[in-house]
């Protein structure tokens, strides 16, 4: 069974859209589980701030976020193919960026851009799985979050914990819920046969 698992999720390609916490961590995860196929798109560089719960270290500082994790993971699976793509997504380029992916993680930070980004994957991918997080800051609580299921949206997360200068994101809850939604991802992948 796992040799079956792994041939499986060798061949799959999943897009993430954003580079931060959610979807550095998210594509660690995916990697470590066998998916062959990432496609990363971000246009940030990796700052001091982002070390206390991205998946980067002190020396990439300064680096673009999709060269700093195409480096980090290649070091856990050198063999994965891995496309990056260091722009910012926009409704003109979303089909372009995730159209060979097989389900769309998306990692963005702020509200306006996670909702709009949910609405052109569903008017311009339709079909292809689009596994969002909302409400990870803060701390504790884990019993709050849950994995909610709308058609072809699965949303990860508490849905209404929102950054504040009272709940920071920190990485114990924001990697639980980018490792909520890679889990989802392979579940959705390994359905597919």
């Amino acid at each position: 069974m796992t040799q079956r698992i792994n041939e499986q999720l060798s061949g799959m390609c999943v897009g993430i859209a954003g580079a931060g916490g959610l979807g550095s961590n998210c594509a660690m995860a995916l990697i470590r589980a066998g998916v062959g196929k990432l496609t990363l798109v971000d246009f940030d560089v990796v700052s001091e701030s982002n070390l206390n719960r991205q998946f980067y270290f002190a020396d990439q500082v300064g680096m673009k976020k999709v060269e700093a994790l195409f480096d980090n993971l290649k070091r856990i699976r050198p063999y994965a193919a891995l496309t990056i793509h260091p722009v910012r997504v926009t409704p003109q380029n979303i089909h372009l960026l995730f159209a060979d992916c097989d389900v769309v993680v998306e990692a963005l930070d702020a509200a306006e851009e996670k909702m709009w980004f949910i609405q052109e994957m569903f008017v311009q991918m339709p079909d292809t799985p689009l596994v969002a997080a909302s409400g990870m800051a803060g701390y504790g609580a884990l019993e709050s979050l849950r994995v909610v299921r709308q058609g072809n949206l699965i949303i990860c997360g508490d849905g209404a914990t929102e950054v504040s200068e009272e709940f920071p994101p920190l990485a114990p809850r924001v990697g639980v819920v980018a490792c909520m939604q890679a889990d989802v991802v392979a579940e959705l992948l390994l359905r597919e046969e």
